[in-house]
């Protein structure tokens, strides 16, 4: 039998003996550790991520695994290396972003499987045409179309066996029971002018500010608007003369670099919860 590649990533609370106890369980189905990193956390929670090569099949590798999972109350997710994550993409009229994660999914640089792309506008239309993933628009202009889209977006969930739901730049706040529902698996990106400069034209306000920093926040999404836990940020150096629109040009391009980075991670069970808090094993 072929070996087989896992991704085996963990947290429990912190405690004499985990590293031994897994490994002695990967040692004891045949397993080779090929990468692993640990952290322990001052909430007093332990994380590990690990990949293991392996001949044993999945039944018995999770046989071997079950009784140290169980000893130290893990929570626990066995994966295949490289398998893509079924992805739902929410977007609105903003190109940048749809754009980057579904070049790179195509290329082979993002392990994402997209079987939908979800829209408020019909704008994005094009650029799902041209890379082939279904797209569909839904107008959003009242109470009763959001609870429909949103209704839509859980049945696409259901339907679909979405892992992974990716704001890209959707301009919609989700309700408090959506975002409960899709706890821990949903990633938003927003600029860093938030709540500084509000509204329609953020880049304006920072242009007549005079800002030196654009940045950008990837983070799931959480019923605090733009408040969830961080999963990784990025800032670019900007100076007086820089016009608007080159500023708004930077902004979007530290946005696309930001969410990938931030779903690669994800994908890849790098993104670990620690409470307010991710632990992110790079």
């Amino acid at each position: 039998m072929a070996a087989h590649h896992w991704i085996l990533s963990f947290a429990c609370d912190d405690r004499p003996g985990i590293v031994h106890a897994i490994s002695g369980a990967i040692v004891s189905c045949g397993g080779n550790i090929t990468e692993s990193q640990q952290f322990a956390s001052s909430t007093g929670r332990f994380f590990m991520r690990l990949q293991v090569q392996a001949d044993a099949p999945r039944i018995d590798f999770e046989r071997q695994l079950g009784p140290v999972v169980d000893h130290f109350d893990m929570q626990w997710q066995l994966d295949d290396v490289g398998r893509p994550l079924r992805t739902l993409v929410l977007g609105s009229t903003a190109k940048h972003c749809v754009s980057d994660l579904l070049f790179r999914q195509r290329e082979g640089q993002l392990e994402i499987d997209v079987p939908l792309l979800l829209a408020n506008h019909e704008t994005l239309q094009p650029i799902a045409a041209f890379y082939g993933i279904p797209f569909e628009h839904r107008s959003v202009t009242d109470e009763a179309s959001k609870r429909a889209m949103e209704a839509r977006i859980l049945e696409v969930v259901e339907s679909e066996d979405i892992e992974l739901v990716v704001l890209a730049r959707y301009m919609q706040i989700l309700s408090q029971d959506l975002c409960e529902a899709l706890a821990g698996k949903a990633i938003n990106i927003h600029h860093s002018f938030l709540p500084g400069f509000k509204g329609a034209n953020p880049y304006r306000q920072a242009h007549d500010r005079g800002v030196k920093l654009i940045g950008a926040t990837a983070h799931f999404v959480t019923s605090d608007l733009d408040e969830g836990p961080i999963i990784e940020q990025d800032v670019v150096r900007v100076d007086h003369s820089q016009t608007t629109r080159q500023l708004q040009q930077i902004g979007q391009d530290v946005e696309s670099r930001t969410l990938t980075r931030a779903v690669r991670w994800f994908a890849q069970h790098r993104v670990l919860a620690d409470g307010d808090r991710t632990v992110i094993f790079r």
